[in-house]
């Protein structure tokens, strides 16, 4: 049974997938079958766990917690998971919101602060998961992959009111666009879980597109696990892979959901319907993908290619 080979924790999970994910390596050397210890949060199939604002275990005060396994899942990116205050309940987050991670890092006066979207659903008791992606010079994360598992409680996180953000049920749109850039792509995949996770005969979104954007296929946060849904569930899902710095031509030859380049419009006018059709738009990433699309994600208004093409601010929701 597919739900309970997926109800673990961790385990080896044996892939056979076109081009599979090597946990050490990244995602470009392909085999038929493959080894790969992944945490529960990229193996599982979506999850609908749905709770109201205002149940998280973190409040507006930090508090710390331990780090209790620092898993690799490619050369670029990790899951962090951490334990919560009550071990016998879940996480409590509403679908979609984040957290605010704060740590003491080495050589920083104030306390380095970091918001982060978990990956791990509210049915996971006494754990929660980040994806997490290294940059060389990024303090957080460099912070977290250096940390060592252990009891005591290290990082500290909480929960404001700012870090609740669009809410589902999605205003019943039949249409959804996701646009993620690297680490954006954690809140597209707490939407898929309650998207994805509705009961076929209740759901009112009748697609989803997902455009997602690297610099390269080992740069893929969480690909095994989002094109194991959109096999699964092609129905409603999909997902075209934008790589804009992969070098191996023979890559995009291969496989149809890559595409070299950046997101652009030729991309989105394929995908997706027009503005004049019931649509939402979900966009996050990093500034440039902000400004380029549908402008600074502090700014309700929607600028950039989105506006050009038409969709309005009730379309458009910035991450």
């Amino acid at each position: 049974m597919l739900v309970l080979s997926f109800q673990f924790r961790r385990r080896i999970l044996p892939i056979s997938l076109p081009l599979v994910m090597n946990c050490c390596a990244g995602t470009k050397n392909a085999s038929t079958t493959k080894e790969c210890a992944l945490p529960s949060s990229l193996t599982s199939p979506p999850i609908k766990s749905i709770v109201a604002p205002g149940e998280c275990q973190f409040n507006e005060s930090f508090t710390a917690v331990p780090l209790l396994e620092n898993i690799p899942v490619s050369s670029t990116s990790f899951v962090a998971r951490f334990g919560l205050p009550d071990k016998e309940k879940g996480l409590g987050l509403s679908t979609c919101a984040c957290l605010l991670a704060g740590a003491k890092v080495d050589g920083e006066e104030d306390m380095v602060i970091r918001p982060y979207t978990p990956i791990s659903t509210n049915e996971d008791k006494g754990t929660f998961d980040l994806l997490i992606k290294k940059y060389p010079d990024g303090k957080m994360s460099s912070y977290l992959s250096n940390l060592k598992p252990s009891s005591d409680p290290v990082v500290a996180f909480k929960h404001i009111p700012f870090n609740v953000k669009i809410q589902y049920p999605f205003k019943s749109s039949k249409n959804i666009l996701m646009i993620a850039g690297g680490t954006g792509i954690t809140p597209m995949i707490q939407a898929l879980h309650a998207l994805l996770g509705e009961e076929a005969s209740s759901r009112t979104t009748e697609k989803v597109k997902l455009l997602y954007g690297s610099r390269t296929a080992d740069d893929i946060l969480g690909e095994d696990m989002i094109n194991h849904w959109a096999a699964t569930q092609s129905d409603v899902f999909s997902v075209t892979h934008v790589l804009s710095n992969e070098d191996d031509e023979a890559l995009f030859e291969k496989r149809t959901d890559l595409k070299k380049g950046f997101i652009n419009r030729e991309l989105i006018s394929e995908s997706f319907p027009g503005p004049e059709e019931d649509v939402l738009i979900f966009v996050c990433g990093p500034p440039p993908l902000y400004n380029a699309l549908c402008g600074p994600r502090d700014q309700k208004e929607v600028s950039g290619l989105l506006a050009e093409m038409g969709y309005n601010e009730e379309q458009v929701y910035k991450f």
